[in-house]
């Protein structure tokens, strides 16, 4: 999985940088058909915009933005909306698979009964 980071309108700090990716380093532990992950830092009126775009298997893509003063803050943030659409994605993806085999399974009774 590629990780990048882009700024647009300011710098990025490489602690800014390193936390982000840190941070991103982590999303594959919830769904992982993760292929790419984008983290854009926009500095937008006066306010720190983050967004994060994750590109995944079958076209799924994932985009999560936040607004505000801190920029650790927004990243915080963002990483906390995308944790919650991989959670869904991942649970939306396991419930149309149906019942495993070992819960349609029928006790046998035993036999001389």
């Amino acid at each position: 999985m590629n990780v990048s980071v882009v700024a647009r309108h300011m710098d990025v700090t490489g602690a800014m940088r390193t936390y982000a990716e840190e941070k991103a380093e982590k999303l594959p532990r919830l769904f992982n058909g993760l292929l790419s992950i984008a983290i854009t830092f926009d500095l937008e009126a006066g306010y720190n915009l983050v967004e994060i775009v994750a590109t995944g298997t079958h076209k799924s893509t994932f985009v999560a933005r936040d607004r505000g003063e801190d920029m650790y803050a927004c990243v915080d943030q963002c990483m906390h909306k995308m944790e919650q659409q991989l959670r869904r994605h991942k649970d939306r993806v396991r419930d149309r698979q149906g019942p495993s085999h070992e819960e349609t399974m029928v006790p046998e009774s035993p036999s001389g009964q």
